[in-house]
């Protein structure tokens, strides 16, 4: 936790503690058999690649030439060898993370070249003593350890985008669940009620309470959706606008009270459906009455329930005529089959026969 901070902070003493630790891990040097220290220009050299590397994030390329031409510079200074440069290290480290990958493995055959180069004199084998390799060895390291953390990077933001674009999925299909369903039948209801007005104003005042009734559990399904926006993590199951499809009569006498007839049969032994599936239920009967109802003929649908072994099979009918198509942008079914897939089902719907169909099967919960 305190090294994520500090690294998302980046402190400002954080940058000269890196120069530092670069010229005490640079000023050993071995010729032959002996340790050395740099004299004036050598660490002239060593400080000048440390400084620059404050500079490496803004300007990645410049650092990592500045870098490796200071470090190939280094063994001109006194017969030694310089085992591993660590400011051409981080420095082409860094530039691999922030650019493209042919930027950064030139940069590496660059330095790789360079390195090899100066070291080459000062070695007892010559040009086939194994030591010429480590220059290119190190090299490859920090290039492809700087690709790996920038792809995963990339990764982690695309990761982040698709969940951000799947929670704004989830939470249109929920909104468009309930507004339109609510509004569907506030509609239907107020024309139930602007037709009874005269003959039969108490019938009138049923639907007015109706439409009252409808508003207010829209308001509260709304109120929870939108709160949903404002949580953390996973919220507290009251907050959440997921209606049990044991509610399903309840949904059923809404829609009658709208004046809508719905005629359900149930056959098989009823159970609990599996995880989603049980809210996707709900929903799939919902926006398939609602079509019914904006969308049919005869103000009427039969709701078929059939429970098997297999799962449970939903089947929504009613009378409707192709050329009949009110206002609408589709979505709804969009959002039945995405709902019924997420929760390991299929969904069908179409139209036959002066009868328009939308059949669901969804898991049941393992005995």
């Amino acid at each position: 936790m305190l090294i994520r901070s500090v690294t998302r902070s980046r402190p400002i003493w954080l940058p000269p503690l890196l120069v530092i630790m670069v010229m005490m891990a640079a000023v050993s040097y071995v010729g032959g058999h002996v340790s050395r220290t740099p004299g004036g220009l050598g660490l002239i050299l060593v400080l000048t690649g440390a400084i620059a590397l404050l500079f490496r994030r803004r300007h990645p390329v410049p650092v990592t030439v500045v870098t490796v031409l200071t470090g190939a510079a280094l063994p001109l200074t006194a017969p030694h060898l310089v085992l591993v440069d660590v400011a051409t290290v981080v420095a082409l480290y860094t530039l691999a993370t922030l650019r493209e990958r042919r930027v950064a493995r030139t940069a590496g055959v660059f330095a790789a070249v360079a390195l090899t180069a100066a070291i080459i004199p000062w070695q007892r084998g010559g040009l086939l003593d194994l030591a010429n390799l480590v220059p290119a060895n190190y090299v490859a390291i920090a290039v492809a350890a700087g690709e790996a953390t920038r792809n995963r990077r990339a990764l982690l933001a695309e990761v982040r985008v698709s969940a951000v674009r799947e929670e704004r999925v989830r939470i249109a299909r929920d909104l468009h669940d309930v507004v339109a369903h609510h509004i569907a039948l506030v509609n239907a209801q107020a024309g139930v009620a602007h037709h009874l007005m005269a003959a039969h104003p108490d019938r009138a005042r049923e639907a007015l309470a109706g439409i009252r009734d409808t508003s207010r559990t829209a308001l509260d399904e709304l109120r929870a959706t939108v709160g949903l926006l404002r949580q953390e993590g996973d919220p507290p199951q009251g907050l959440r606008p997921a209606p049990a499809f044991a509610a399903l009569d309840d949904l059923i006498e809404g829609f009658r009270k709208a004046d809508f007839t719905v005629r359900l049969s149930r056959t098989g032994v009823p159970a609990p459906l599996a995880g989603a599936a049980d809210l996707a239920a709900y929903r799939i009967v919902q926006e398939s009455l609602t079509n019914a109802n904006k969308h049919g003929i005869g103000r009427r649908a039969d709701l078929t329930l059939e429970y098997t072994p297999a799962g449970l099979r939903i089947t929504v009918t009613n009378p409707a005529h192709p050329a009949r198509r009110g206002a609408g942008t589709g979505h709804g079914l969009i959002g039945m089959r995405e709902r019924a897939e997420a929760a390991g089902g299929t969904l069908t719907a179409g139209m036959d026969s002066g009868v328009h169909t939308v059949r669901a099967d969804l898991p049941l919960l393992p005995r």
